[in-house]
């Protein structure tokens, strides 16, 4: 949905709405170029339930990669708030503590602190162009009862009818495993058993991204082997993943305590043992992808896979072996090619000195 229909269509929706609903709304315009922080002029008091709705594209200048609000719109309340953002165009938040409210769009930044702080010069908000529109509405009651009683008169683009879905049957993250906090949170993931496995890890990504995390302290031995089950019925990608344009997929990762990590994926083009460091400038000194298969066949069936990761790590990253092993990580990628990937994860374990960890 473009701009200039969001705001109209919501205009005339809400101009409808009772006055003992809402307090107020508020329609801002975020610049794409615009480095965080957007300060709305708001000034939002603890206990105030909101929602917002937005959107418009991040446009990168010289290369085909769009984004959207789901994965670009951040939030702050106070200049040293923890920031937040929502899953979908649409997030809605009681607030905690009273503060400005700010706002900021993403990427190509990347933040390397809670509160907000980037790990990105300035100068990277150059290379994209566009807009956000992003629409708040402070409730008089909860969330829930305004938005249903908003719905009765319309929606816009179906956004008011997914944030209520989203409030009533929210999906809930795999126990023991949580999201990247850099990169935020997700509705990728969830807990389920499933035939043939008594309990899987689903994932189901479409034009968002997520990277899920489990600590696992291992000390990091030669012939230390990573074992999982897989079953993966969609890629995100048709064509190789080695381009940041096309750099979408879904892998299993382990993370050494010196930062780096190997990630372990599906290819739909790049033959096996195709090894590169990631394509997203922000990740290129940390991250080394590994190619374990390839095509098309053997998608939709269930498959047992093991890799020696010492031995991955001593010919993929070389150099310094580190000392242990910290995290598994599973990455669903769909934002830049904005297709759908589809799979599950089983029996992740560790096999270290003839002991098994099971992670999962």
């Amino acid at each position: 949905m473009n701009v200039i229909e969001f705001k109209s269509r919501f205009a005339e929706l809400l101009a409808n709405v009772a006055k003992d609903v809402i307090n107020d709304h508020h329609l801002f315009d975020l610049p794409s170029n615009q480095k965080p922080w957007f300060d709305t002029g708001l000034d939002v008091a603890a206990g105030t339930n909101l929602t917002s709705f937005a959107a418009g594209k991040t446009q990168f200048k010289d290369l085909p990669i769009t984004l959207e609000p789901n994965f670009q719109l951040w939030f702050r309340i106070g200049q040293d708030g923890e920031i937040f953002r929502g899953t979908r165009d649409s997030h809605s938040f009681t607030v905690e503590q009273s503060g400005r409210l700010y706002l900021a769009s993403y990427f190509p930044g990347e933040w390397c602190s809670k509160t907000g702080e980037l790990a990105t010069p300035d100068e990277v908000y150059d290379m994209v162009t566009g807009n956000l529109a992003v629409l708040l509405i402070n409730w008089q009651g909860n969330m829930l009862d305004g938005l249903q009683n908003i719905a009765k008169h319309g929606d816009v683009n179906n956004l008011i009818a997914m944030e209520i879905d989203r409030l009533v049957a929210p999906i809930v993250t795999p126990e023991g495993w949580d999201y990247l906090w850099f990169t935020g949170p997700a509705e990728i993931y969830q807990a389920r058993a499933v035939p043939i496995k008594k309990s899987a890890i689903c994932c189901h990504t479409h034009n968002d991204g997520g990277l899920l995390q489990k600590p696992v302290f291992l000390p990091f031995k030669p012939n230390t082997r990573l074992r999982w089950s897989w079953k993966i019925d969609a890629l995100p990608s048709s064509v190789r993943e080695d381009t940041l344009p096309t750099h979408d997929y879904l892998s299993i990762a382990v993370e050494f305590d010196n930062g780096q990590d190997i990630t372990y994926y599906w290819s739909a083009e790049l033959p096996p043992e195709t090894v590169y460091r990631c394509p997203i400038p922000t990740w290129t000194a940390r991250e080394t992808h590994v190619v374990i298969r390839s095509g098309l066949q053997g998608l939709g069936v269930w498959l047992n896979e093991e890799r020696d990761v010492y031995q991955d790590y001593s010919d993929a990253i070389g150099g310094v072996i580190p000392g242990n092993i910290v995290k598994v990580w599973l990455i669903a990628v769909s934002l830049f090619q904005h297709e759908e990937g589809v799979c599950q994860y089983a029996d992740i374990s560790f096999l270290s000195d003839a002991r098994i960890v099971p992670v999962q």
